[in-house]
């Protein structure tokens, strides 16, 4: 059994008991998340695709991290002008289990 969920501005293919990551969510770690935004849900040989989301579909899944991503720099430079600028960013993320689909 598999979903296809949209959360942050992206789709995910979750399964029950997978572990991934997604754009920061409220709530600390050790809550209870359930993701109303399915797409798909796919059981066996059945599958239920909504437009755009299937009804009364929902997915629970369980914050196991809130954390900053890896530092990305970005560098500018003017040649011959003197100008650089330096800049670092980390994306804030939660990551999630997926306890079950509905």
């Amino acid at each position: 059994m598999y979903a296809i969920i949209r959360t942050g501005g992206k789709q995910y293919q979750v399964a029950p008991g997978e572990r991934l990551r997604v754009e920061k969510l409220a709530g600390e770690v050790g809550d209870t998340v359930e993701l109303a935004d399915v797409l798909l849900v796919a059981d066996g040989s059945e599958i239920r695709v909504g437009r755009p989301m299937v009804e009364g579909a929902k997915v629970t899944a369980r914050i196991i991290e809130q954390d900053k991503a890896k530092k990305v720099l970005v560098f500018k430079k003017k040649r011959r002008k003197g100008y650089r600028l330096k800049k670092g960013h980390r994306q804030p993320y939660t990551a999630l289990e997926v306890k079950e689909i509905l």
